[in-house]
């Protein structure tokens, strides 16, 4: 019997906390959510939420187990990389209780948690992927621009364009563990895509990514490319994924080359879905043991984008009582 759906680390993810509140309305379910602030705007979207620890807490993962169970959850989304390999590890238990979380296998967590293991996987499997180096394993001569990054970052926090030697050299020691990535020249996009339990590709959507504001798409564009598509087919023959991954790339010369895979939902991913790719759910149908067949390219293309901020408002008295519940599971009611 289908149940419910648990989003971690909601945060700022309300149009993907309402897309599962949609997926599950036909069957009477609800969407939790985690997260470790109670002013974030995700709690106010879900049926309910819960203040955890952070993922880096030992305890996290069996806190969230808790409050699955008693929620009667079917599906667990994460939607951070820090959590991604402790879900992973964690799946085992998840499943004894008859609960799917939507993760990738533990090594593949780490490895495109790792800008360098990633880029080194794809090379070796024969997927374009931008050149990376470690700062101690530069080529005598380099070709700039380059970019400087720090090789387990995210959202392109601590990037750096690297035009000129004495900037490499300052930046490598500046980026706590820093890598060396070539420069890619050409449109940027990130492939969304979404694989079943087993790791078969169930729908492909590329998406143009046209104005990016601190890390994440504000402005963009589907794009029904099979050059993009073809790509993020090769990353899933290369790599094991299960659920939402993001597969970032440029085009350059007319080839498309990977620089980043994020096996999780991107923060675009309201434009898949308004495009008629529905990952959310499928994945509900998936941890329901519903078939779901393979709609590759089936999307809307050229459906734009754009952003805009809104907000929610409070009342003081009722933040943390009614709208988030302690995290002791023994006070769920």
């Amino acid at each position: 019997m289908w149940r419910n759906v648990l989003v971690t680390a909601a945060s700022r993810r309300v149009a993907l906390v309402e897309a599962f509140k949609r997926a599950v309305a036909p069957s009477g379910g609800s969407v939790i959510v985690t997260d470790v602030n109670p002013l974030s705007p995700a709690v106010y979207a879900a049926n309910r939420a819960y203040r955890v620890p952070l993922a880096s807490d030992p305890t996290y993962y069996d806190e969230v187990l808790r409050i699955a169970v008693a929620e009667q959850v079917s599906l667990v989304v994460p939607t951070i990389d820090d959590e991604l390999p402790g879900f992973a590890d964690a799946r085992e238990q998840f499943m004894a209780e008859g609960i799917s979380v939507a993760v990738s296998p533990f090594l593949t967590t780490l490895i495109c948690n790792d800008k360098f293991a990633t880029c080194e996987t794809l090379r070796d499997s024969g997927v374009a992927a931008a050149a990376t180096y470690l700062p101690d394993q530069l080529p005598e001569k380099v070709r700039f621009p380059l970019f400087v990054k720090p090789r387990l970052g995210r959202g392109g926090v601590g990037a750096f364009m690297i035009r000129h030697q004495r900037d490499l050299e300052f930046f490598v020691d500046y980026v706590p563990e820093a890598v060396v990535q070539e420069y890619l020249d050409g449109p940027e996009f990130t492939i969304d895509m979404l694989c079943d339990f087993s790791g078969r590709p169930l729908s492909i959507v590329p998406r143009e990514r046209v104005v990016i504001r601190a890390g994440v798409i504000d402005r963009g564009r589907t794009v029904n490319d099979q050059r993009l598509i073809d790509l993020a087919a090769k990353c899933a023959r290369a790599l094991r994924f299960a659920g939402a991954i993001n597969i970032q790339c440029r085009v350059v010369d007319g080839r498309p080359v990977v620089f980043e895979i994020n096996p999780r939902f991107s923060g675009g991913i309201p434009l898949t879905i308004e495009a008629g790719a529905d990952f959310p759910r499928m994945l509900v149908d998936l941890a329901a043991g519903r078939s779901v067949k393979p709609s590759i390219g089936e999307f809307r293309d050229d459906v734009w984008m754009t952003n805009y901020e809104t907000a929610l408002f409070l009342d003081g008295s009722r933040v943390v009582l009614d709208a988030f519940r302690p995290h002791r599971i023994a006070e769920v009611a």
